[in-house]
């Protein structure tokens, strides 16, 4: 009997949850994505449309291209402990009027509030696209891979960027047989401080890698029997432009500091797409880095939004960069809060080894999420 009273306030708050305009619908299970679904978890029934049945380790990629077998986990077993609903689809259109998804299986879902964590996908070459067969990103790692079963020849990485140096250094070292280059319009990590960019020069050397700086390149203009293209990041926020969102002149989606859109904000951005920025660090570049704490702060802000509470603005800054150089090399930048390059770096040995603590870092994170 004297359970009575609280077993009635627990279904009046469960009833209360089903009808107070907390369908939550999250686009992609990314990092940012699958983030911000199990933090929303904890007050909503969450629903997320991804056409994979898998997470998969973005920033492992190079590694699949090296002949690493799997770099996915399957998307239940973060899940199942939540109040969270797969859809396996693709998002197609969004109408924020009816506050409705569309999805290629042309079902329409509908959302009180929506998470838009779409990411990022790399820019080929003008348009965006190319018909030339020996182009490869390291989104087509899997196709690289049986690329390069075929036999040996020419690879040359397009982009000195962290994608670009450990694309090429994963490849120079596991890949003897092929020849690799790397060609870059800028000069190598440009992130990084001369201490840094030295050692990446060294490890080009000591792995056999040519590299050009300063060289602009499209396709075309490459005598080579493959290209890895790493140049450019853009955000997959078209369909968030089609439906009225605000974007940056770039193509991110333009948030306030709550990562609510500016023009609709009843839609959180999370990840790549979004334009997310703090007093600290200024605009978040692209990567698995930042898109962890957006997704954390926009799921805490929508589980704040329906207890009635206030968001609260995103927190962050940047400590280091970490960046793998083969199996047994790497290299540890230490920067400000603001991304900027320190003097101070950790190569070698340990730095391989602080890299791949940092990269299964973030799964555990998310399954701490999880539970």
């Amino acid at each position: 009997m004297s359970h009575g009273p609280t077993l009635i306030r627990r279904a009046a708050m469960t009833n209360k949850r089903k009808t107070a305009g907390d369908r939550v619908l999250v686009l992609g299970a990314g990092y940012g994505g699958l983030m911000a679904a199990l933090r929303a978890a904890d007050q909503a029934d969450v629903t997320v449309i991804d056409p994979a049945a898998h997470f998969s380790e973005r920033v492992r990629e190079h590694e699949v291209a090296a002949g690493r077998q799997d770099i996915s986990h399957p998307l239940s077993s973060f899940l199942r402990k939540k109040r969270i609903t797969h859809v396996a689809a693709r998002v197609t259109d969004i109408d924020p009027v009816r506050k409705e998804v569309v999805t290629d299986d042309h079902r329409r879902h509908p959302y009180d509030l929506l998470v838009y964590a779409l990411g990022s996908r790399t820019q080929t070459f003008g348009d965006g696209s190319t018909e030339d067969g020996r182009l490869f990103t390291s989104e087509t790692a899997r196709y690289l891979r049986k690329r390069l079963d075929d036999g040996p020849g020419t690879l040359t990485v397009v982009g000195g960027g962290a994608t670009g140096v450990e694309m090429a250094s994963e490849l120079a070292e596991s890949e003897r047989a092929w020849k690799i280059s790397m060609v870059t319009a800028g000069e190598v990590g440009p992130a990084l401080s001369e201490k840094g960019r030295t050692h990446v020069r060294s490890t080009f050397r000591d792995l056999g890698i040519s590299l050009e700086e300063g060289r602009p390149a499209a396709p075309e203009d490459l005598d080579t029997d493959v290209i890895v293209w790493t140049a450019s990041l853009r955000a997959n926020a078209e369909i968030a432009g089609s439906a009225g969102l605000a974007l940056t002149v770039d193509g991110r989606i333009q948030v306030d500091a709550m990562l609510r859109s500016v023009s609709h904000p009843e839609i959180y951005v999370v990840g790549d797409a979004a334009a997310a920025r703090t007093d600290a660090a200024g605009e978040l570049r692209m990567a698995c880095a930042t898109a962890l704490p957006l997704g954390s702060r926009a799921g805490r802000n929508i589980v704040a939004e329906l207890r009635g509470q206030r968001p609260k603005p995103l927190s962050f800054r940047y400590y280091a960069q970490v960046m793998s150089l083969g199996r047994r090399n790497g290299l540890v930048q230490f920067v400000g809060a603001d991304d900027k390059p320190k003097d101070l770096i950790v190569t070698g040995r340990k730095a391989a080894l602080l890299k791949e603590q940092v990269v299964r870092s973030t799964v555990r994170s998310l399954r701490l999420a999880a539970r």
